[in-house]
């Protein structure tokens, strides 16, 4: 087993509790955890035998560009998507970050983290 991190990806999206965070968007940022046999991998030097970044990278972009009111919500759409389509991924961990939430205050982002274990059969 190993883990194939990708880490400090940002969008410009349109999440948020709000309307008006709908309507104007906000930068957001993303780490993506994910634990999967990297042997094969290892041993052969071929894409087919490991997860593809670019594959999930597709996936939280796609995400991504469907709002959601909740960062939560977000999280967990994205851990679906990889679980439900790269079946050699054992567990994902997932940190969601919007920047400068609308709290009242200063505050530098705002984050949630989501873990995901796929089911023993």
């Amino acid at each position: 087993m190993g883990q194939i991190a990708l880490e400090g990806l940002e969008f410009f999206a349109f999440h948020g509790y709000y309307d008006e965070e709908q309507k104007i968007g906000n930068k957001y940022g993303i780490d993506l955890y994910v634990t999967t046999d990297l042997l094969a991998a290892g041993a052969t030097d071929r894409l087919t035998q490991t997860v593809n970044y670019e594959v999930l990278y597709r996936l939280v972009m796609e995400e991504m560009k469907q709002p959601a009111r909740l960062l939560e919500h977000v999280g967990h759409r994205v851990l679906d998507r990889v679980m439900a389509e790269l079946p050699g991924v054992r567990k994902a961990r997932i940190c969601v970050s919007k920047f400068n939430p609308p709290v009242g205050g200063i505050c530098y982002r705002a984050r949630v983290t989501l873990n995901r274990r796929r089911a023993v059969a």
